[in-house]
């Protein structure tokens, strides 16, 4: 993967230039690379005590994992492809026919890895909190190599809970915007090693357990502010509280409250959050409108049952754009850039085949 950032740059201008689709080589504008996860989603329910049984009362199968992050990604209208490894099995077969159905989401870096068990996961939701059961296996880890080669890619979301793969290191050094991320750590270590490997992203966006947890702080916007001082970007997201960030280079700070939301479900806001944040960063939106645009498509998400499922599409955030400014109840931010990131998702979604 030879480039030079002026070369990344070139190709990334005259793909959004010229309109091309995801399908084409000329680029991709995100590249989520992780474990993808088959979802089985019940809502009204939480874990049973040992040797009792709950029922729930409602069920839904969906993309996990990485997978919802890229899902959501592509509803937004951005070029997505998903980097990532399933199982030779039903629920690896089951969850590419998942991805594939998905408008502008290239799954074409998806590996099919025999002998090995696509990851697993039951997770049981409530209206306020959810918990997760998880089976996965080494094999379906993030891959340490993709074939064929990549094109330019805008950004690139990967976790750093391990070690950075060496082919998303390369496309930051071809230009590639990177954002890290993390997950619950079930050893309860919160290793500072993790924060060692900020270093080698351009941004992080953890939830406020995380950055609490693993800053050994006393409160999220304490942990946003130490977490910064090892990446030039954090935005830490409080949940039904909205999100805060921080630019270090800038200094400039964002705190952003959530809407009022009937929650269903909230699997999966996070992932959607993480997908309209690289949104926006990639289509040039200020800080603060760009936490404002993530935290609304999240807090959409959250109203449907199930993670990547309940992905909004560009044209259902930017109908919630538009309610809130007939109701004049948005955040303050610069609303009119978020339609105009959104309008073309919206006539790719809506246009004839």
């Amino acid at each position: 993967m030879k480039c030079s950032l002026a070369q990344h740059m070139i190709g990334a201008m005259d793909d959004a230039q010229t309109g091309r689709g995801p399908d084409d080589a000329a680029g991709l504008d995100l590249v989520v690379a992780g474990r993808g996860f088959y979802d089985l989603v019940m809502s009204g329910v939480r874990a049973p005590e040992p040797g009792a049984e709950v029922f729930a009362t409602d069920l839904t199968v969906a993309p996990g994992g990485a997978a919802t992050r890229a899902v959501a990604g592509a509803r937004l209208g951005l070029a997505t492809a998903l980097v990532a490894a399933v199982g030779a099995d039903p629920f690896g077969d089951q969850l590419r026919a998942l991805l594939a159905a998905e408008p502008g989401l290239r799954t074409g870096w998806v590996q099919r890895v025999e002998g090995a068990r696509t990851a697993v996961t039951v997770a049981l939701t409530d209206t306020t909190d959810r918990s997760f059961v998880t089976y996965e296996e080494p094999g379906t880890a993030v891959p340490l190599t993709v074939a064929p080669p990549l094109p330019a890619v805008r950004a690139c979301h990967v976790g750093v809970a391990d070690s950075v793969p060496g082919w998303v290191t390369e496309l930051r050094l071809c230009g590639t915007l990177v954002v890290g991320g993390v997950g619950w750590d079930e050893t309860g270590a919160w290793s500072p090693a993790v924060l060692d490997r900020l270093a080698g992203v351009d941004a992080f966006v953890p939830n406020a357990d995380e950055a609490v947890r693993y800053t050994r702080t006393d409160d999220p916007l304490t942990a946003t502010a130490r977490l910064a001082e090892r990446v030039g970007l954090v935005c830490t997201t409080l949940g039904g509280d909205g999100a805060y960030a921080l630019d270090a280079g800038t200094g400039e700070q964002a705190r952003v409250p959530a809407p009022r939301t009937a929650v269903v479900d909230p699997t999966g806001a996070g992932d959607c959050f993480v997908a309209a944040f690289t949104a926006g960063r990639v289509r040039g939106l200020d800080l603060r409108t760009t936490v404002a645009f993530a935290v609304l498509s999240a807090s959409l998400s959250v109203a449907r049952l199930g993670g990547a499922s309940s992905a909004p599409g560009a044209g259902e955030v930017a109908a919630a754009v538009r309610a809130g400014l007939d109701r004049d109840d948005l955040p303050a931010a610069d609303w009119d850039a978020v339609l105009a990131v959104l309008d073309p998702g919206v006539r790719a979604a809506t246009s004839p085949a």
